[in-house]
């Protein structure tokens, strides 16, 4: 089902289909289509990247339907007749998810696991056999086409799988003390093992809609209600978003400026970067290109910071899946300046949000940023460096040069 999903994401459509049960070298092959499509902004899973910087990330909603990072919606991008399909089907799955006797939690996560794979909607296509509401396959045993396209079916199905426990349903695995997205991966054991965690704001709108109420208690895993499951390190509840990137070793800058607290403004660093930077379009020339981005108030960036960063310099992609991976990942490590509030004007800036892309924006000089979704969702545009910390809560990594090693 990933391949279906990787096309919609090169082409800028929404997430879908993303359960997937390939061996490695089919995994590996569709990787390298996926980075020679241009994929803007992907839904691959990097391996744990640990965030750089000090202090505790913010939670600017959720990751959206393109899920990079940046400002979510209750929406996720549905319009009217969409939400519609979504509010009926969310209220069947809750149905089965009662009759079943499980409490509100085991529909939060169907309902997140649907948003991901069909954004919930009862599509009757998906990558190979892949179908309906959370892209089961009826090669894999989940049933024939026709009952899969029964949305009461498919929801009994995710539930409580087949008779053999294989597929598994989430009555089949010990999912009460996992986080909401680690429950859904293990029914829907994804190539995307993080895809599912970013739709709780989403599914919980809809639900709240929908008259679903999410903290309901069952006879079947009784203590589990919408929001006991997970737990902070403080022990208290917590939701699947608020899952953190390994905590940072030291509070180090690599930087020629002197790391500031959250909120304090940007200034001009040196310019210049090293000779192995080299892109399709200037330094200057992004930067114009930029806010000439921001003066059209086109409406194409909707979670797509990292894909707005490499265009402006030129590329067609930046051959990388999430925002903070090109930091903590992709960047060598003497290009990144940890905490440094002293960015030279075109440098790229990090941001840890809270979920699993991040944030990065183009520096633009005098304090100032080149930024999607921070104004207007969809929009770029020229606001204080520091309104990512202030309006998203976000937390700031640092900086580095414009580097796209993977770019296509």
């Amino acid at each position: 089902m990933d391949g279906r999903e990787a096309l919609a994401l090169a082409a800028g459509g929404a997430r879908r289909a993303l359960m997937v049960k390939l061996g490695v070298p089919t995994a590996a092959l569709f990787m390298a289509f996926l980075v020679l499509l241009g994929a803007f902004a992907g839904i691959g899973g990097g391996g744990g990247a640990a965030a750089a910087g000090c202090g505790k990330p913010g939670q600017p909603a959720d990751d959206g339907a393109s899920g990079n990072g940046s400002s979510g919606s209750e929406t996720g991008g549905a319009g009217k007749e969409l939400r519609a399909r979504q509010v009926a089907n969310a209220k069947i799955i809750d149905q089965v998810a009662k009759d079943g006797k499980l409490p509100g939690r085991a529909t939060l996560i169907a309902l997140m696991t649907a948003l991901a794979e069909s954004q919930l909607d009862n599509i009757d296509y998906g990558d190979r056999d892949s179908l309906g509401l959370f892209q089961q396959r009826p090669s894999s045993g989940w049933g024939t086409r026709d009952q899969i396209l029964d949305p009461k079916y498919a929801a009994h199905m995710f539930f409580f799988g087949g008779d053999s426990g294989d597929p598994p349903g989430l009555d089949d695995v010990p999912w009460e003390n996992l986080s909401l997205n680690d429950a859904a991966q293990k029914v829907q054991r994804s190539g995307f093992a993080d895809a599912y965690g970013p739709k709780e704001t989403q599914a919980r709108s809809i639900a709240k809609e929908a008259g679903i109420d999410l903290e309901r208690s069952g006879e079947n895993h009784p203590g589990k209600s919408g929001k006991s499951g997970d737990t902070g390190s403080d022990g208290k509840p917590a939701q699947d978003g608020d899952k953190k990137p390994a905590a940072p070793q030291g509070c180090g800058n690599s930087g020629t400026g002197t790391p500031a607290k959250p909120g304090e403004p940007f200034h001009d660093g040196a310019a210049g970067w090293p000779a192995k930077v080299v892109n399709r379009r200037s330094t200057e020339d992004a930067i114009k290109w930029a806010r000439a981005e921001a003066d059209s108030h086109r409406s194409d960036w909707y979670q797509k910071c990292l894909a707005f960063t490499s265009i402006a310099y030129g590329w067609n992609s930046s051959g990388t899946n999430y925002a903070i991976d090109h930091y903590t990942d992709v960047m060598p490590k003497d290009m990144r300046h940890d905490g440094d509030r002293n960015p030279p004007p075109g440098a790229l800036m990090f941001w840890d949000t809270g979920h699993r892309a991040g944030h990065v924006a183009i520096y633009v000089g005098d304090g100032k940023i080149a930024s999607n979704d921070i104004v207007t969702p969809g929009e770029i545009s020229i606001v204080p460096a520091t309104e990512i910390e202030t309006k998203w809560g976000a937390k700031y990594l640092g900086w580095s040069a414009p580097y796209y090693p993977n770019a296509g």
